[in-house]
């Protein structure tokens, strides 16, 4: 094994990087110097060497990643190099891999795969999102705040009527007034700009903003009726075609409330997610906040439509009251699914039997053996059963079918992370174990296969005890 390592700069326009940065390794430790400043970190003073994958922006964009150095005591450390802008760079896993053997070399540490630590492990991400959700928070509540002034301004236009002559000149802006007007000239851009309407004479205005739609409508010489109410121009009617101005509803305000509500939803469930997973290791990948996300399109099928019929009566109307209670009681099962289905690794997920309140209690922890074994035929084991008996493998959350454990055959050789050839999730934790002479391997959560084999190694001295050998 080479006992010097030094990092690579890749592509070969990037090789002028050599002369201003370098990394390197030896048995001493590991240097990387920039063009400021250098650095020697010694092997005994590194806990971990991890990879960082930066998540991209679209599915079919590169996924950057660097190595960080972890020490036993401060804070972590990118690398200047190696680095790679693809997830499948073989040069910069042989590099990675070479460095973390002189590593283990020269300071014991846990052997198996690097531990990466991506966009979706409890310590990433989780900042952003706890921002972004007040941000639409303080969006939906400036909406919710104006659907009253907008339903008085949408109910002031709908009851206005005509000017008459009597009508005194201080409340002329609340009644219609028409003027006639020719248009000389029309112009219609593209949707993203501004159409307009200009007026012989420039009367009674110079131009006017309106559709494109209409400006390709209006022709030059068309005499029009303009309706003004409350200083605007409200209608552009001729022979052969009218213009509407857009008027804000209550039920259109409320939907926008609503929208950005359900929006701040989804970075909420992500944060929390995130905080509730702190107690996991650095590399351990959360759930994804996806569950939580469907139950807010759900809520948004009901929550929707009720808003926009209902914008000012929702605690009023007994209609609006009963869509409110049935659709409140829909969204707290989907909430309730989604929070069983994405709840925090480690804490109590896998754990579907009684809490364990006594020894004589049974309690069903999700862990697999991934060989078949004669207490494992063809893999039909899903569970292991703690409590209420010997220690036995169950297809399910019950003693049903469930085979007993031969502890006494069983001994324990080593506890490591799940690896991509190991058919589990890889949250999880691999006990590789020795059954008589065979290699077996017991997947769990890692809180519950501490505690599996806390129980293996209690039943394996209780067995032993009764019936010591010879």
């Amino acid at each position: 094994m080479a006992d010097v390592w030094n990092a690579t700069c890749r592509p070969r326009w990037r090789r002028v990087l050599w002369f201003f940065v370098r990394v390197s390794a030896d048995a001493r430790g590991l240097r990387f110097r920039t063009l400021l400043r250098g650095r020697t970190v010694p092997w005994g003073d590194i806990a971990e060497l991890r990879v960082h994958r930066k998540s991209a922006r679209t599915p079919w964009a590169h996924k950057p990643r660097r190595v960080s150095l972890i020490p036993h005591y401060g804070r972590e450390r990118l690398l200047p190099l190696p680095r790679s802008r693809s997830s499948d760079d073989a040069d910069f896993d042989a590099e990675v891999e070479a460095l973390r053997a002189l590593h283990r070399r020269y300071e014991a540490t846990e052997p198996g795969k690097a531990p990466v630590v991506s966009y979706r492990t409890p310590r990433r991400g989780w900042v952003g999102s706890l921002v972004v959700c007040p941000v639409l928070l303080a969006f939906a509540a400036m909406a919710a705040g104006s659907v009253s002034g907008t339903a008085s301004y949408e109910q002031a236009w709908k009851s206005a009527t005509a000017c008459t002559a009597g009508t005194p000149a201080a409340e002329r802006d609340e009644c219609l007034t028409t003027i006639p007007a020719v248009i000389s000239r029309t112009d219609d851009n593209q949707p993203k700009r501004p159409s307009w309407l200009y007026f012989t004479g420039g009367r009674p205005m110079e131009r006017l903003e309106v559709s494109r739609d209409a400006a390709l409508e209006f022709q030059a010489g068309d005499h029009v009726e303009l309706t003004v109410w409350r200083g605007r121009v409200m209608k552009a009617v001729g022979k052969r075609y009218g213009w509407h101005a857009d008027v804000p509803t209550a039920g259109g305000t409320a939907v926008f409330a609503a929208v950005f509500a359900l929006a701040a939803g989804y970075p909420a469930a992500h944060s929390l997610l995130s905080l509730l997973g702190r107690r996991l290791r650095d590399d351990r990948e959360l759930p994804p906040a996806l569950p939580f996300g469907g139950a807010l399109v759900a809520t948004a099928l009901w929550l929707l439509p009720l808003c926009y019929l209902h914008p000012t009566t929702l605690f009023s109307s007994p209609v609006a009251i009963t869509w409110v209670a049935v659709g409140s009681l829909v969204t707290l099962g989907l909430f309730a699914g989604a929070w069983h289905t994405t709840r925090a690794p480690g804490a109590a997920a896998g754990t579907t039997g009684k809490s364990a309140a006594g020894k004589d209690e049974e309690e069903f922890l999700a862990a697999r053996f991934l060989e078949d074994t004669d207490y494992n035929p063809r893999g039909f084991g899903t569970h292991i059963v703690l409590g209420g008996g010997p220690l036995a493998v169950a297809p399910g959350p019950g003693r049903f079918a469930a085979k007993p454990i031969p502890v006494q055959r069983l001994t324990l050789k080593n506890v490591r992370r799940a690896r991509g050839s190991d058919p589990v999730d890889g949250r999880w934790d691999v006990a590789e174990l020795d059954d008589a002479g065979t290699p077996v391997r017991l997947a769990a959560e890692p809180a519950d296969l501490a505690r599996i084999l806390r129980e293996l190694a209690l039943a394996k001295t209780s067995v032993n005890t009764v019936n010591p050998g010879p």
